[in-house]
């Protein structure tokens, strides 16, 4: 058992958390994308209602997925060899998207000129996937962060991360107005204060979610006072004018209760058991292809037509009812999670067969040297 009582090997319940939390971001852009969120000047139907409050218990998904990272790499170690397979990763899809659209007669990148084609070329540089920008920074920068949180005391730790969370999350979730250095957690910064709480409660544990029912309660109470909030800010903002930005900051990623919500669902799952055997091997493989389907559905060709695409079988969410807008809801994150899966799986292969060709190689052996220099 590592400290605090975690075990020191990754485990098929956080597996299990990865690919539910990546359900919970595809949710998100499609309730996005259909229009189903509160706004400004919206018409507040049922329909919108009820899409805030599903986003209020899905918006903990990034922090999530950055707080397992964090609490597996702060003692797993640095590898040069994943960072080089991540970034080719980003490239398999911000390439190759395009080419199979153009060749199966979906133009990709209509009247976008270079830019476009620089975008493809340099994912990380042009921002084509912000998630993967930040988790690359975020990644480079691990082992300084573990080498810090690991000679730090855990009050020295402690006061850090208390004046990490002042800067990035403290003020913005109390103040109505826009900072200047305010991103919404989508960048670097935010990510790197995530990671600090995950390795703080890796090497320290946290009593906060020391049971399940606390656990729960936190993710669950967290959400719903996000709803309230959310959703008090858009009927009073209609009222007065006084809360068109406010009634979005609840659901930024660096909220404070958006990043409590996200430490509630991660210690909860401490507790769940997933059955050994088969299930546990289906979780594992399927929670290996989960950064696959977010670079699928969210490539800048994809990103706006997934959505009107299902809807083109299914008829567009909003003439649904409640029930069926929900349905509709389910059926189109299931058939986009399964469709980014089975597309990630034939990577996983193709880079399998690009290993093996290159185990031999002299590049594999210079890669195999820098690693051994960070153990």
């Amino acid at each position: 058992m590592g400290k605090g009582g975690y075990t020191a090997k990754r485990q098929a319940n956080y597996e299990l958390l990865r690919i539910i939390a990546m359900f919970m971001v595809v949710a998100l852009h499609y309730l996005s994308h259909t229009g189903m969120l509160l706004s400004a000047g919206s018409g507040g139907s049922v329909n919108q209602f009820l899409g805030m409050l599903v986003e209020s218990f899905c918006i903990v998904a990034v922090n999530v997925y950055v707080l397992i990272s964090g609490y597996f790499l702060v003692e797993a170690g640095f590898k040069i060899k994943r960072i080089l397979i991540l970034v080719c990763q980003v490239l398999f899809y911000a390439m190759l998207v395009p080419l199979i659209m153009m060749g199966t007669g979906i133009f990709a990148g209509e009247g976008e000129g270079i830019y476009r084609i620089l975008q493809y070329m340099f994912p990380l540089q042009t921002e084509h996937y912000w998630f993967a920008v930040s988790y690359v920074f975020l990644y480079l920068f691990s082992p300084v962060l573990n080498a810090a949180a690991k000679s730090m005391s855990r009050r020295q730790l402690q006061i850090t991360i208390a004046g990490l969370l002042f800067l990035f999350c403290g003020w913005k979730s109390v103040m109505p107005v826009q900072f200047a250095i305010d991103r919404f957690g989508y960048d670097f910064g935010w990510f790197l204060c995530v990671y600090l709480v995950a390795a703080y409660i890796r090497l320290h544990g946290c009593r906060l979610i020391g049971n399940a029912r606390r656990a729960w309660g936190i993710y669950a109470g967290c959400a719903l006072a996000i709803f309230a909030i959310g959703a008090g800010a858009y009927l009073v903002n209609g009222k007065t004018g006084l809360f068109t930005y406010y009634m979005e900051v609840p659901y930024h990623y660096n909220f404070i209760l958006c990043l409590f919500g996200a430490v509630g669902l991660f210690g909860a799952f401490r507790f769940v058991r997933v059955p050994k055997g088969k299930v546990q091997e289906w979780v594992c493989r399927l929670s290996s292809l989960t950064f696959g389907v977010y670079l699928f559905h969210e490539h800048i060709d994809i990103r706006n037509e997934w959505v009107r695409w299902i809807e083109d079988f299914t008829g567009p969410a909003a003439e649904a009812g409640p029930g069926g807008f929900i349905l509709h809801l389910f059926l189109s994150v299931f058939l986009i999670y399964m469709a980014g899966s089975f597309i990630d799986a034939v990577r996983q292969n193709i880079f399998r067969f690009a290993g093996r060709y290159l185990a031999g190689r002299k590049i594999n052996a210079w890669v195999d040297a820098l690693d051994k220099e960070f153990r």
